[in-house]
């Protein structure tokens, strides 16, 4: 058999090819921090791709915002509390796959510095710190992987940063993200087996609607100007809309070889390499 018939033949096998392997439509999606940043163009974004939307944050006010500006906004739910309670949390995801029937995609969007700036961390501010960035996502998962292994089939996106790789942020963000991007990429490998692609994205500097580099760039326009000129190669901020692309992929049945893959988007702003003996 020739080697092109061989590569037919898989392609058909793996779904590669067909029209809707980058269709999310219908796909029933949670979104974390989904109030504002990140998560409200990817909530616009995947509704514009006819996929129903469960939102997530702590205010209902913003994501009742953000719902009734994506596509039909009676197709997607808003789910408003402390995601780091994990009682509610726990509460708020039967609740989310009592809506959707299923859950096909989680978005992992909320997350942050809590602008806890000194390099000598309490406990508690440590936990506070892996609460958000990490156990949220790791109870989610939980909650939520069981039922993509009875189907074979899931999508797991988590938002990291460069800072996962450099020490670009302050000390407990940077191991914050760092132990997210760790749990990501052994999860991808334990997971794979059973069709769900458990993945993250690495962002650089970028503006998106009430995001930390839009506030930043109100309060002190000459801070982040400066950042800008000295560590953007192309000398532009980045734009949220730039990343969602990425976003779609990963979240589709496009990502299937993506299972425990960190994806840089940071238009070279990061300067870390890895190599092997």
């Amino acid at each position: 058999m020739k080697s092109s018939q061989i590569d037919t033949k898989q392609s058909t096998q793996s779904g590669l090819g067909r029209s809707d392997f980058f269709n999310l439509k219908g796909k029933r999606v949670i979104i974390t921090g989904a109030s504002r940043g990140l998560g409200s163009v990817c909530a616009k974004a995947l509704a514009d791709q006819n996929a129903r939307l469960v939102l997530m944050a702590r205010s209902k006010e913003q994501l009742d915002q953000v719902r009734f500006a994506c596509k039909d906004p009676d197709q997607h739910l808003v789910s408003a509390f402390d995601l780091t309670d994990t009682a509610k949390l726990r509460e708020e995801i039967k609740r989310a796959q009592d809506f959707l029937g299923q859950v096909d995609v989680v978005l992992h969007v909320v997350g942050g510095g809590l602008g806890l700036r000194d390099p000598l961390l309490s406990f508690d501010d440590i936990l506070k710190l892996f609460s958000l960035n990490v156990a949220v996502a790791a109870e989610i998962n939980r909650l939520v992987v069981p039922s993509m292994i009875e189907r074979k089939a899931g999508n797991l996106v988590h938002v990291c940063s460069i800072a996962s790789t450099e020490a670009t942020g302050s000390v407990g963000y940077n191991t914050a993200k760092a132990a997210l991007a760790a749990y990501v990429r052994t999860l991808g490998r334990e997971l794979a087996a059973n069709g769900i692609i458990a993945t993250g994205i690495l962002p650089g500097g970028f503006y998106a609607p009430g995001n930390s580099w839009e506030r930043l760039e109100k309060q002190k326009p000459e801070v982040v100007q400066k950042f800008i000129e000295e560590k953007l190669p192309r000398k532009i901020m980045g734009k949220a809309e730039e990343i969602i692309p990425l976003i779609l992929f990963l979240c589709s049945q496009a990502a299937s070889m993506m299972g425990g893959c960190l994806v840089p988007i940071d238009a070279g702003e990061g300067k870390a390499f890895l190599s092997h003996d």
